[in-house]
């Protein structure tokens, strides 16, 4: 599994904050993409996922995937 993950320090999110990762992925398609940031919410925005990095750090598990 080929993934990219950026982090944003920010209770919200803006398709305008995907840029990054949107460029990433038409580069690699084959890659799953994902913003983490301060919120609570787990969302979809263009179809990136944005996941609470809270969430994402307590869901961590060396025998688990990383994202879904």
């Amino acid at each position: 599994m080929f993934v990219a993950l950026e982090v944003k320090r920010s209770r919200n999110v803006h398709h305008t904050d995907l840029r990054a990762l949107k460029a990433f992925q038409a580069d690699y398609p084959e890659a799953t993409v994902c913003l983490l940031y301060m919120g609570t919410e787990e969302l979809k925005i263009s179809g990136v996922l944005c996941l609470p990095c809270d969430k994402f750090l307590r869901g961590l598990h060396p025998t688990h995937k990383i994202l879904p």
